[in-house]
């Protein structure tokens, strides 16, 4: 797995937002004395008056992040945004809480059309030193960005999830800038970088019509002025190259990925999730990638694994399991469990053929998968090895509503994956893939087996119990070392674990398979030894059809009802 980067904003930047707040007198008493409304008061600054962007003389292109963000004041700002299936548009809903009570708006048809946030939610524009607009467009905005405190007395920390998500399989989403913070507007890596020559430039941005009308945001738009500075990054110095930066970044939700390590966006940028704690400032990682430009950056890994030769490549903090094997009698007791429930294959491709090895001249069907936890419990399981032993033996723990551990059972094992650069235990009954004929009979089994669980994507933060912040629970996931005696792994409410197509066994082997419609089929808890809330809805379906011949298979990928992304 490759783990988010969780982004702070730098403390200047915190401190430029909060100065243009004061200035701005957007923290204002009702008049009258009384308590003003809890309706939230949006308002958009801009944290600096004059910012400097780079760009790189080999790879031209500037991405604009002029550091304007929204605030939100007397209520944070909060946005429910669903969809009842796959065959139903999104739909968004503001929350308006005054206390016990609470209101709803719902945000008129199309405003919302995925889950990466609001769209046009800004326009931008810029002008050079002769007075000429050079730049002029919209830009999306996601209210979970790149967030922090323009007030003192502000909470501590932000409720509302770190970034939105971009699996085209999402569910359920929540948005939020929370009561005294401030999200950066910037759109990050969905917004394509444009291509402006060193020198000096002044930028506009301003809250779309629309929103300000739905939202009641004031008519401000934020001037500020830009510096275009050409550097060059030959020599290994400077930061990394636009393209590497944003083909290097694996995002807050790139699940299982191989690719490398995230390059740290400028020192003052914003630009990415934020949790801020108050613990100084942090280097931002740059935002997430949308779905499209991680596939485009993805490519198929050589096939052929075997048994204990799955993907374990994530690094996550270790956390404790029990103390000791469990003892006693096992028992399910008559809590809350976990729900597992698969998503739709994506990311669906034929990997480029081998020209060597034991898959030489072979054709294999890649492809991504998800598994997630609809709740309301999470899924807690534990390896535990008796010396010797190539296999741990796998718990399964159950807790009541207090959190306290009431029972266990066993379900099946743990095995270690000793390739270098993986080393990692892995669940062995977590989930598996297979292709299915156009009769839905199996065809090829996939040779993924085992999983090492995280919660690297935001399904459903609208179920019961969802945590908006898994990667900050006491529950984190741990893979463990070759010489542990036992480790936990954890799916929180609301995540799911992705596995990409760029993986090891992320695939079927299509070679002698003749053309024609298949079904991939994603299943979760497949010998059904995990104890969930029901087992009727474990298994997704995508429908392809393979063509080609030998050496040059093709694959189709029809939409899945109102989804159309592969």
């Amino acid at each position: 797995m490759t783990r988010s980067h969780q982004a702070r904003l730098g403390r200047s930047v915190i401190a430029g937002a909060a100065a243009v707040a004061v200035t701005a007198g957007i923290v204002a008493a009702a008049p009258d004395g009384k308590a003003a409304p809890a309706t939230p008061q949006l308002s958009l600054i801009a944290a600096s008056a004059a910012v400097t962007l780079d760009s790189n003389k080999e790879d031209p292109g500037v991405y604009l992040d002029l550091g304007t963000y929204l605030t939100a004041e007397k209520a944070p700002l909060e946005l429910k945004v669903t969809r009842a299936s796959y065959k139903d548009p999104v739909v968004a809903t503001q929350i308006i809480r005054d206390g016990a009570k609470t209101r709803t708006k719902v945000l008129p048809k199309g405003m919302v059309k995925d889950f990466a946030g609001l769209p046009g939610f800004v326009q931008v524009t810029v002008t050079n030193a002769a007075g000429r607009t050079v730049v002029n467009r919209a830009e999306d905005f996601c209210p979970n960005n790149a967030s922090g405190r323009v007030r003192p007395d502000a909470p501590a920390t932000s409720k509302y999830p770190e970034s939105c998500p971009t699996n085209p399989f999402t569910l359920g989403s929540v948005w939020g800038v929370e009561k005294g913070w401030a999200a950066n507007t910037y759109a990050g890596t969905y917004s394509e970088p444009v291509v402006l020559p060193a020198g000096k430039y002044t930028a506009k941005v301003s809250v779309a019509k629309r929103y300000r009308d739905f939202f009641g945001i004031a008519d401000k738009p934020q001037t500020v002025k830009l510096t275009v500075r050409e550097v060059s990054f030959e020599g290994g110095s400077g930061a990394a190259p636009r393209s590497a930066a944003a083909a290097g970044h694996a995002g807050h939700h790139a699940g299982h990925g191989a690719m490398a390590p995230a390059t740290p966006a400028a020192p003052t940028s914003g630009a990415g999730p934020s949790y801020n704690v108050g613990h100084g400032p942090h280097t931002p990682a740059p935002p997430a990638l949308p779905w499209a430009v991680k596939k485009a950056g993805l490519k198929a890994a050589r096939m052929g694994d075997t048994t204990g030769q799955t993907d374990g490549s994530r690094k996550a903090p270790a956390l404790k399991p029990a103390l000791k094997r469990p003892a006693g009698k096992a028992t399910v007791p008559d809590v809350p469990k976990p729900d597992l429930r698969s998503l739709p294959a994506y990311g669906i491709t034929i990997s480029e053929p081998a020209t060597e090895g034991p898959d030489k001249g072979k054709d294999f069907l890649a492809f991504s998968a998800n598994v997630w936890n609809a709740g309301p419990a999470q899924l807690v399981v534990d390896g535990f090895r008796s010396p010797g032993k190539e296999l741990m033996d796998a718990y399964q723990y159950f807790y009541d509503a207090k959190g306290k551990q009431v029972g266990y059972t066993p379900t099946g094992t743990m095995e270690w994956d000793p390739r270098p650069g993986h080393e990692h235990w892995h669940f062995t009954d977590f989930a598996s893939y297979r292709l299915l004929k156009a009769d839905q009979k199996e065809a090829v089994r996939s040779g993924k087996e085992a999983f090492c669980l995280a919660n690297t994507d935001a399904v459903d933060y609208t179920v019961k119990n969802a945590n908006w912040h898994p990667y900050n629970t006491d529950l984190s996931t741990a893979c463990g070392q070759e010489n542990s005696i036992s480790v936990r792994e954890v799916l929180d409410v609301g995540s799911g674990d992705t596995y990409t197509q760029d993986l090891p066994g992320q695939s079927f082997d299509i070679t002698t398979l003749p053309n024609g419609t298949y079904y991939i089929q994603v299943l979760a808890n497949p010998e059904k030894r995990l104890k969930e809330t029901s087992l009727t809805n474990n298994s997704a379906l995508r429908k392809i059809v393979l063509g080609g011949k030998k050496g040059a298979r093709t694959v189709t990928v029809p939409p899945h009802d109102l989804v159309d992304a592969n």
